[in-house]
């Protein structure tokens, strides 16, 4: 019997969770396990890379070919952009992002680790804790995953020995002390032979601990975890306009997304910046009225007064409002081949708000691999700074590790439209 089929018949949510790591050490392989054990491959996408793998002259399928999509990944058989994938196991969605290794592409980690909550961590067992692990530990902890589970895989190649898990485990805590990182589970396994992914196998019967799939079906959701003030940014302002249907004459709603707590009939709001407050008189999802929208909820707001609200306007409750910022302090990864220019104007874009903003001072760079700070003039791809940032016009803002959704944002160049760096408020 499958271990699938001794899960839960329950609803556990979605989880959108990372795999990150140094080179090879089988992040897109255990993907790939997850997909196939749960028997989520369709039949052709399976054809295809038994075919691939043929050609490579492997006498077993390369389950990493089911993530490294690109071909220049297939070519060299490395990942270089963020692959996402999903599946379900009937008692759980899943969106995985699996994150390039090399530390050229550490813009293409950050971003896929923004909207993780939680992590893994894979290390080599031959290898031990590498350059990379630390640095994408670290990263994780800056982006702020709640969960992070370092899975010490290619148990195979060390004969399963208890003792090199142990050795990797201790030493692995030792360097989560001193980051600060407190959340953290361990768990050998063999990706390559499915050995504690989906199934525990019979090789490793020292390991008491759950298997991958155990941890992931049990694993928090976002926005689960605690309490959250409701934050609902303005995307869209519906002013439907039908002579046949004089009911609609009056009708305007807001539209956007509950990007954290919820919000229910009757409750009282305020926008910002006008600070004019309403009553909501109902709530819209896809044509239907509901009673209450509660996070990732796409709606529509209608209230019971006429009030000044647009498009980059951001609607709460009146009892949980944010602070409007002209000015913060953010920790930023700079993503564009050019680098930032103090002086410069940039875009800043924050939920659908839209500011100019200009660099007051960068504070320091932050060295990932050592965790020493140190002075800078400008930021080059890929570097992680402390900056203070002036803002034309006020933004409506939480701290980052209160809140991932209002505490974050991006900067764009004006000239190309391009982003070139994101952001997390301190």
């Amino acid at each position: 019997m499958s271990a699938l089929e001794h899960l839960p018949d329950t609803d556990n949510g979605l989880l959108r969770f990372l795999t990150c790591g140094s080179v090879d050490d089988g992040k897109s392989t255990l993907i790939g396990r997850l997909l196939f054990d749960s028997k989520t491959i369709l039949a052709d996408t399976m054809n295809a890379i038994e075919k691939t793998s043929a050609k490579r002259g492997l006498t077993a399928v390369d389950l990493s070919l089911l993530t490294d999509g690109l071909q220049a990944e297939r070519e060299q058989g490395i990942t270089i952009d963020v692959a996402y994938r999903y599946f379900t196991t009937g008692t759980r969605k899943y969106i995985i992002a699996d994150a390039p290794g090399h530390e050229q592409y550490t813009r293409n980690m950050v971003t896929a680790a923004s909207t993780a909550n939680l992590a893994i961590i894979l290390v080599d067992a031959r290898k031990g804790m590498l350059t990379q692990t630390r640095r994408h530990s670290t990263l994780a902890k800056m982006v702020g995953i709640p969960h992070l589970v370092v899975a010490i895989n290619k148990m195979d190649l060390v004969d399963y020995d208890q003792a090199t898990f142990e050795s990797i485990r201790n030493d692995y805590l030792a360097f989560a002390e001193k980051v600060g990182i407190k959340d953290v589970r361990f768990i050998p396994m063999s990706a390559l032979n499915g050995d504690m992914v989906v199934e525990r196998g019979d090789r490793m019967g020292w390991y008491e601990g759950p298997t991958m799939m155990q941890i992931l079906e049990s694993a928090p959701a976002a926005h689960t975890e605690k309490p959250e003030d409701f934050r609902f940014p303005v995307q869209y302002v519906c002013r439907p306009r039908d002579s046949a249907n004089p009911e609609l004459h009056d009708y305007r709603g807001f539209m956007g997304r509950v990007e954290s707590g919820e919000i229910a009939v009757g409750d009282t709001v305020t926008t910002l910046p006008s600070g004019q407050s309403s009553r909501v008189k109902a709530i819209e999802i896809g044509g239907q009225r509901i009673d209450k929208a509660i996070h990732e909820q796409s709606v529509t707001l209608l209230f019971e007064d006429e009030i000044d609200t647009s498009r980059g306007d951001m609607i709460v409750k009146s009892a949980e409002t944010p602070a409007a910022l002209k000015q913060i302090d953010a920790d930023v990864c700079w993503l564009s081949e050019t680098a930032l220019s103090p002086a410069r104007t940039y875009l800043l874009r924050h939920t659908t708000r839209e500011v100019k903003a200009k660099v007051a001072r960068i504070e320091y760079r932050l060295d990932v691999n050592t965790l020493e700070t140190g002075d800078a003039a400008t930021l080059e791809m890929n570097d992680i700074a402390r900056v203070s940032l002036k803002l034309a016009q006020p933004i409506f803002a939480d701290p980052y590790q209160r809140n991932r959704a209002t505490g974050a944002f991006i900067i764009i160049d004006e000239s190309t439209n391009n982003t070139v760096g994101a952001g997390m408020i301190a």
